[in-house]
């Protein structure tokens, strides 16, 4: 897709689901985690498909000597999604009280996707950005999750950044895509395999999973940090 398509695009909504069964895992026996985005109870967010492993698993072979992806969330709970997105509409709400209500949802999706067609909420996404070998972030020119109005859209993953920030996302990039994800152009940490937006991306006739039943999402252990 050479232009942004956001997560609100009627597009994305009508990629149907062929939903494959694969379960959820948690990564922290095979990548690097951190706990910033550790909001749900359950610790829910370390939980990943099968499939989206395994192929962050494989990029992270591809990556330069020295560099490593740290995991930061994955699985997001329907209700926290809906939250997440509702709090992000009320703020645009408020800096743009003349805006219709079709204008919120669609610059909200620039940063949060509706719960419908979330690819956090199928298991599908991770956010994520590199690491050196010392676990030490590497600059990628805007924290993870920093959104359009407080990165100026710099978060948006071809905005202008400074020459050590672009290195940083096209090694990210590169990894990544070779791997079978596909980015969310607004967030340049933010990719995913096997959802609805990965379908519409890649052309594939329907995505592999949609939101798992609750009594198929595994209780995670207590989580702690595991970065060095």
């Amino acid at each position: 897709m050479s232009e942004i398509i956001l997560m609100s695009d009627a597009r994305v909504v009508a990629v149907p689901v062929q939903e494959c069964g694969e379960p959820l895992v948690d990564v922290r026996k095979s990548l690097l985690t951190d706990d910033r985005k550790h909001k749900d109870a359950q610790g829910a967010e370390v939980l990943l498909r099968r499939g989206v492993l395994d192929r962050l698993l494989t990029a992270e072979r591809l990556l330069p000597p020295g560099l490593r992806l740290l995991f930061v969330e994955g699985y997001r709970p329907p209700a926290l999604q809906r939250r997440y997105f509702e709090e992000y509409a009320a703020e645009l709400r408020a800096l743009h009280p003349d805006w219709a209500a079709d204008r919120v949802r669609t610059a909200a999706s620039r940063y949060v996707s509706p719960r419908e067609v979330a690819p956090h909420s199928a298991g599908a996404a991770v956010d994520l950005t590199l690491v050196d070998a010392d676990g030490r972030e590497l600059d990628l020119g805007t924290p993870v999750n920093a959104g359009p109005e407080e990165s100026d859209g710099a978060c948006y993953t071809d905005a202008p950044v400074g020459d050590r920030a672009r290195a940083h996302r096209e090694i990210l990039r590169t990894a990544l895509t070779a791997a079978g994800l596909v980015d969310y152009p607004t967030e340049w940490w933010h990719w995913s395999y096997g959802d609805r937006y990965w379908a519409l991306a890649t052309g594939a006739p329907a995505a592999l999973y949609g939101p798992p039943d609750p009594t198929d999402v595994p209780a995670a252990s207590p989580r702690t940090r595991s970065r060095p």
